[in-house]
């Protein structure tokens, strides 16, 4: 396949969304942060259509939702319709890792994708620097005894890193002498999992980022009060560092079509979407913005919903549920697939009946966003190994889930050109009036909330809170947080808590061995089964294949 054509200058891009020279900044020829006020300036313009895009369980390599989403995106371009997508920049432990790099591919991709897939604007870097600043500062207060007060033992902040590094989860702090921070336990999580991630994502301005950095908890004073970011004097800091941050990044397609790049908090271990900031831009900008959630609809989508939207205020008009042939096919139980290495050869291999094996869980992901209200269009996304029995058998098996409609998709080969049946159907779909309605109150307590996702999105027969999990959502409730939402962290893998539970699983309950706190975020956050906020990387890392010539040309990204 021959390579993307050339990128064009920023503010060409800039001038098709409508912007002057003074709504952007680039940086660089190729990239740009929106202006600081432009959302303000924007306030009169209507808004455009808000389209969701999430997936089934996905195989380790992913599904290519961003793929689909970039291609929709150009495909409506394509129809005379101006459209955007807003994504979230890609953290370098997946680019590293097993996934490799964030930025699309094929005909269906973002340019430049090297900078978005690497350091981009920095914002990762001010994120993870907010985030350690925090934490030393915390030990520094605490070590000094300086008022309010902190329980050592209390103390919640981790570090993070945006590196696979699994030798990071658990550390010790405060071996040095003379010691100026406490000797205790601790450890890393990924940047993308920080709770100041998911604070930039969720700020609707830098007023609202400063305050909701000054929520935050890091620990409770000897008189079981919590103590905030605030209290011990580091929100005003850690907002200094964000305040680029904060603004959207202005990028393009390989079609020369707009794009917006903002935030990345992980869809399994965080709440999985893009800026809310970015959203309200694009939608003011565009007929048609298209967003995307992490990993499944039990994922991203199910926090898209009940946490973003929630916050923003914002209502979808319709859900894109992406599947692929191999996807449904591993979901039949019937193959084993090792992170970090290739799909096996008989999983590619045609074979209509494991791929009928494994549509119920394309049935469920359907089911879960038409829960909310929401319409669901199947998107199809076409991989070179599928039969064409097997595409004309998946795209009946969709048409039968209860879905608005359904759309085989090429983009990745053939750009906005392999789109263009999808687009029509989700143009379609968003002039169906829908119900849009969030899953549960925050008036329910903790528990009858993660009850109520446990049971109507992953199809549990209940929850099973580990009692450190039940005296901790106890604990936030009796300091006043039972109200907040909750983000749950799973496996992406399954609709379970179990990455081997294929398909539809039931007879299970959810266990949930961890809660915390992430009041500046808005939500209380769980642990459910074996998922990591700090992974490892696996046997080969995709690092392995990445090079640079002399003349810096980059290759296995």
């Amino acid at each position: 396949m021959p390579g993307n054509p050339a990128p064009q200058p920023i503010n060409a891009i800039a001038e098709k969304l409508g912007l002057a020279s003074a709504d952007v900044e680039p940086r660089g020829w190729f990239q740009a942060k929106l202006a600081s006020d432009i959302e303000q300036r924007l306030a009169d313009r209507p808004s455009g259509r808000y389209v969701n895009v999430t997936a089934i369980n996905p195989t380790p390599l992913g599904e290519g939702k961003t793929v689909v989403s970039i291609g929709l995106a150009m495909a409506m371009c394509r129809l005379g319709h101006l459209a955007v997508p807003t994504l979230r920049q890609p953290s370098l432990a997946p680019v590293f890792g097993i996934k490799g790099g964030g930025a699309g591919a094929g005909r269906a991709s973002l340019l430049p994708a090297e900078e978005i897939n690497l350091h981009f604007t920095g914002d990762l870097h001010a994120i993870a620097a907010a985030h350690n600043l925090l934490a030393a500062m915390i030990d520094n207060h605490a070590a000094r005894r300086l008022e309010p007060r902190i329980e050592p033992s209390s103390i919640i902040w981790r570090r993070v890193i945006d590196s696979s590094d699994k030798g990071l989860a658990h550390v010790v702090t405060g071996l040095d002498r003379p010691r100026q921070a406490l000797l205790r336990e601790t450890g890393f999580d990924l940047t993308a999992a920080s709770e100041v991630m998911a604070i930039l994502a969720l700020a609707s301005d830098l007023g609202d980022l400063r305050a909701r950095l000054a929520r935050i908890v890091v620990g409770i004073g000897p008189d079981g009060a919590p103590v905030s970011a605030e209290q011990i004097g580091a929100a005003g800091a850690m907002a200094v560092l964000l305040r680029d941050a904060l603004r959207p990044n202005l990028v393009q397609t390989c079609e020369h079509t707009p794009a917006f790049v903002h935030t990345g908090p992980f869809g399994n271990i965080a709440h999985g979407n893009s800026s809310i900031i970015g959203d309200r831009v694009a939608l003011r900008l565009a007929d048609y913005v298209i967003t995307e959630s992490g990993f499944g609809a039990d994922c991203g989508a199910e926090k898209f919903f009940d946490i973003k939207c929630r916050v923003s205020g914002l209502r979808p008009d319709v859900s894109v549920v992406v599947c692929t042939v191999r996807a449904l096919k591993l979901q039949s139980g019937r193959f084993r697939v090792v992170p970090g290495r290739p799909l096996p050869a008989e999983l590619l291999a045609e074979d209509l009946e494991s791929l009928r094996a494994g549509t119920d869980n394309l049935r469920a992901h359907v089911e879960i966003v038409r829960r909310f209200g929401v319409p669901a269009v199947v998107a199809i996304n076409r991989f070179p190994d599928d039969s064409p029995r097997e595409l004309e058998e998946l795209r009946r098996i969709a048409a039968d889930t209860g879905a608005a409609d359904a759309a085989v998709v090429d983009v990745f080969s053939r750009g906005s050109d392999g789109g263009l049946e999808l687009a029509e159907a989700v143009i379609r779909a968003c002039e169906t009036p829908n119900q849009f309605a969030m899953l549960y109150s925050t008036e329910m307590t903790p528990l009858e909330k993660l009850t109520r996702i446990a049971e109507q999105i992953y199809g549990a027969d209940g929850v099973t809170v580990e009692p450190a999990a039940r005296r901790a959502l106890d604990e936030f409730t009796r300091q006043g947080f039972g109200h907040l939402p909750i983000c749950i962290a799973k496996t992406q893998y399954s609709l379970s808590h179990d990455p081997q539970g294929y398909g539809r699983p039931r007879g299970f309950r959810l266990p949930i061995r961890e809660a915390r706190l992430a009041a500046g975020a808005g939500f209380l956050y769980v642990l459910a089964g074996d998922v990591m906020t700090m992974p490892g990387l696996p046997r080969i890392p995709a690092a392995t294949r990445m090079d640079i010539d002399a003349r810096g040309e980059v290759t296995g990204l």
